[in-house]
């Protein structure tokens, strides 16, 4: 990925910095806090690379082991959740990189679904509706070419800023505003009317995969001290 031309992110904050160091030490709460703050975000990205659950679960677990195993590397230039995301989307890109030099994308497995959790309800056409627009979304933002699916999980799901976006992605902020809208014009009129209140919430990463996820990192950390 080429360097990004972009104004600099403040620096990583004392928070993150007192973290990063008990984290250097092994400090599992701090492991564990670092990653519970950060893990929606690695896997939203990872599966935007990857558009598949499982290989991006996998490639945050990878990012987060690299990430602890030299954390010496993290100099505080911009936040510590823009460099965890780098080294993520390398891994992705990495991953994608090495199935593409092995098969063709036409023998690769499509996307799969995310079934996502319903909001409690009694009217069960409501919830069919709810999961529809939801697996609308998916699939919208899958079949955007890569380059406009990472601009637009980025700034639309993940709600990051231009700024942020162009440093992680390795652009200029004005390259990332001309992605963003031509990855909005990509996406149909109708389907973008759906996703308005529901797309803050696609791809979830929490409860019980946040957890395993976690506690799997932990456990290969463990291993290596």
């Amino acid at each position: 990925m080429r360097q990004a031309h972009v104004t600099s992110l403040p620096p990583t904050s004392s928070g993150d910095a007192e973290l990063v160091q008990r984290a250097r030490a092994r400090d599992e709460a701090a492991i564990r806090a670092i990653m519970q703050a950060n893990n929606r975000r690695l896997f939203r990205l990872a599966r935007g690379i990857l558009r598949n659950d499982h290989e991006a679960e996998d490639v945050v677990q990878d990012a987060y082991v690299r990430a602890f195993t030299h954390l010496d590397q993290f100099r505080g230039d911009s936040s510590l959740s823009t460099w965890l995301s780098r080294i993520a989307m390398n891994e992705a890109l990495g991953r994608v990189r090495r199935r593409h030099s092995s098969v063709e994308w036409s023998d690769l497995p499509k996307a799969q679904i995310i079934q996502f959790p319903l909001s409690s309800t009694d009217d069960p056409e409501k919830s069919m509706a709810q999961r529809e627009i939801q697996q609308v979304v998916e699939h919208a933002i899958d079949e955007l070419p890569e380059a406009f699916r990472l601009v637009f999980i980025t700034r639309v799901i993940e709600g990051m800023n231009v700024e942020e976006t162009a440093e992680i992605l390795g652009l200029k902020p004005e390259t990332v505003k001309t992605r963003l809208h031509r990855a909005r014009t990509m996406l149909r009129d109708n389907v973008e009317r759906k996703i308005g209140p529901v797309v803050m919430e696609a791809f979830p990463f929490a409860g019980k995969r946040c957890e395993r996820l976690t506690e799997a990192v932990l456990k290969r950390l463990r291993a290596t001290a």
